[in-house]
């Protein structure tokens, strides 16, 4: 689950650096400027990670939403929740909900300065091919880590260029590990209940949950 937080944080948290290709700065830009003036947003993807050398192929499917500091991401049948004070993970298959008390920005965690603002320091980029995906058209950046020591070999951003939202991120290991995240839908400035990021304790222990406060 940290590895696949890890790699949608990547999906919305891009650094820009002035050495970096003029046309990938301008387009990130313009896809921070959108991305930043929503309320919230919703977004429902599709997960594949492959590794032909091990034989590894593992696709599923989960959505996130976010709003200011908050969020509420949903992924192999757990859920993660920040509240703007504590970070709640329930795993229904362990009845267990495990309770930190943190800032939001923990290394790994989805935080709206990660996911919302787009921005994240250690990547050159540059400016790669176009694609037609079903009569879309999808532009990629390149980024390449700056420091040798990544794990991460290669990313490679979609944007859509007519909605300027992100469309895919493709993430190469340098193990042979390829990391697909796709979205599958988009949603913005969506009615949101007021009771969705308030944890509710009582509820779980009267379900018998085992609750770890860290």
């Amino acid at each position: 689950m940290k590895k696949m937080i890890a790699a949608l944080a990547v999906l919305f948290s891009i650094t820009l650096s002035a050495q970096n290709d003029a046309k990938a700065k301008a387009l990130l830009d313009e896809v921070y400027t959108k991305v930043n003036g929503y309320e919230n947003i919703y977004v429902d993807f599709k997960y594949v990670l492959e590794n032909t050398k091990e034989n590894i192929k593992q696709e599923t499917k989960g959505n996130v939403t976010l709003q200011k500091n908050k969020y509420l991401f949903n992924y192999l049948g757990a859920t993660k929740m920040f509240d703007g004070k504590k970070t709640y993970t329930v795993v229904p298959e362990n009845e267990e909900v495990i309770i930190e008390t943190s800032n939001g920005d923990d290394e790994g965690t989805i935080t709206p300065s990660k996911m919302l603002t787009f921005y994240k320091q250690g990547y050159k980029y540059k400016w790669d091919i176009a694609q037609n995906v079903k009569g879309r058209q999808i532009q990629y950046v390149e980024l390449i880590p700056i420091s040798s020591n990544s794990d991460i070999k290669q990313i490679l951003l979609g944007i859509d260029v007519q909605t300027k939202h992100i469309y895919n991120l493709i993430e190469t290991g340098k193990n042979g590990t390829k990391t697909t995240i796709t979205v599958n839908s988009f949603k913005t400035n969506q009615p949101l209940s007021k009771s969705l990021f308030t944890f509710d304790e009582g509820k779980y222990k009267k379900e018998g949950y085992y609750i770890s406060k860290n």
